[in-house]
């Protein structure tokens, strides 16, 4: 089969799953459909390379996590700091020792993962996470990546990793506590 005939018929094939996977990982669909279509372009570019030895999607999704690592660390460098003067005061204590406080979930921790509104308020937190943030999360909790593949595949430092997984705990933390929490 020809370059072009086999590309056409992987784009038939694989965009669905590729799309799919792209938008868990990045959240909005123009973005996803950018980075998948970077994906087929780099495909079509480097397909003489393609030795037959894994199947065609697992090739291509090696391609699409390097893609969503790309279109992080520009987003990362260009994204500016965030701040969290919410959580401490100027001298770097917590202004609201609440979030130190233990959840009462005696029992309840495997029904409340498996209750579906539970679940669509986390992905809701997950949602309202600063875009660098929400990556890492993913990458690290969700696809359970060890550390320094993470760091090495979005171009941060394992401390700065850890930083801003810390950060991710606390916020969510705060919106599932005032979301979910709060008057249950």
């Amino acid at each position: 089969m020809m370059k072009n005939e086999t590309l056409k018929k992987w784009i038939d094939e694989y965009s669905g799953p590729l799309l799919k996977k792209a938008l868990y990982m990045l959240s909005n669909k123009e973005d996803a459909q950018d980075v998948v279509q970077e994906v087929f372009l780099a495909a079509f570019s480097s397909y003489d390379s393609f030795e037959g030895k894994s199947q065609p999607l697992t090739w291509l999704m090696a391609i699409l996590n390097r893609k969503i690592a790309d279109f992080y660390r520009k987003k990362y460098k260009s994204e500016p700091n965030i701040r969290l003067d919410h959580f401490f005061d100027e001298t770097g204590s917590w202004k609201n020792n609440d979030v130190l406080n233990d959840w009462d979930v005696s029992g309840k921790e495997p029904e409340l993962l498996d209750n579906d509104d539970f679940n669509k308020t986390l992905e809701d937190c997950i949602e309202e996470l600063p875009a660098r943030w929400k990556i890492l999360l993913k990458m690290y909790y969700l696809e359970e990546k060890k550390a320094p593949e993470v760091s090495q595949e979005l171009d941060v430092s394992t401390t700065n990793l850890w930083k801003i997984l810390q950060r991710c705990r606390m916020q969510l933390r705060e919106c599932l506590e005032f979301n979910w929490f709060s008057g249950r």
